[in-house]
């Protein structure tokens, strides 16, 4: 699989209600989240699409200071699967026949995570997400852009539970030999942990 077919998908249009300020907007290390998350895939995927929707706290405090591509036209209220079919679509009309999906919360992910995520794709997997001990990462995973007309039927079904997609399709599950790139930062509790080291 070469370089140029792989997308890469940052999902950045939560309310981020337990942090009470927008993720993709808070600084870790000199740089906003968004801009770590999409430097370091940006060195397997291009293009580098990051969703939300126009009304989202992401897109008005960020879009305008990057020369990121934005995918804005989710369907209202269907939430990160909603925004995951929107990008699909967008990956596919780029050129691309995969895409590496993240959240807008996770600091520490790196290029590496979605070279494993690549090597775990098989002809007849529509999707391969991370795994830990504990539980799925579907938004640590690698999609097919084929794969968006499926999800989409969940969406329109009024299904908003990501982890809804792993049935919906094929989903082969892989362990990582990282676990840390699959930290989420989820309230202040969390970045004061990461920015102290703890």
């Amino acid at each position: 699989m070469t370089h140029n077919t792989v997308a890469g998908i940052v999902l950045a249009g939560g309310r981020s209600r337990r942090m009470g300020q927008d993720k993709a907007a808070l600084e870790y290390e000199g740089v906003t989240m968004l801009t770590r998350i999409t430097e370091a895939i940006g060195e397997r995927c291009a293009p580098v699409l990051v969703a939300a929707p126009e009304a989202s706290q992401a897109y008005r405090e960020l879009s305008a200071e990057s020369d990121l591509q934005w995918v804005t036209d989710e369907k209202d209220g269907s939430g990160p699967l909603g925004g995951l079919v929107a990008a699909l679509r967008a990956a596919a009309a780029a050129g691309a026949d995969v895409a590496f999906v993240c959240a807008t919360d996770m600091p520490l992910v790196k290029a590496d995570l979605v070279d494993e995520l690549l090597a775990g794709l098989t002809p007849s997997t529509d999707a391969v997400i991370a795994h830990d001990a504990q539980r799925d990462h579907p938004m640590a995973g690698v999609y097919r852009t084929s794969a968006a007309d499926a999800l989409a039927g969940l969406v329109d079904a009024g299904e908003l539970r990501m982890l809804a997609a792993l049935d919906a399709i094929s989903t082969r599950r892989v362990g990582v030999s990282d676990p840390n790139w699959l930290t989420n930062v989820d309230a202040p509790e969390d970045l004061h942990r990461l920015r102290v080291g703890a």
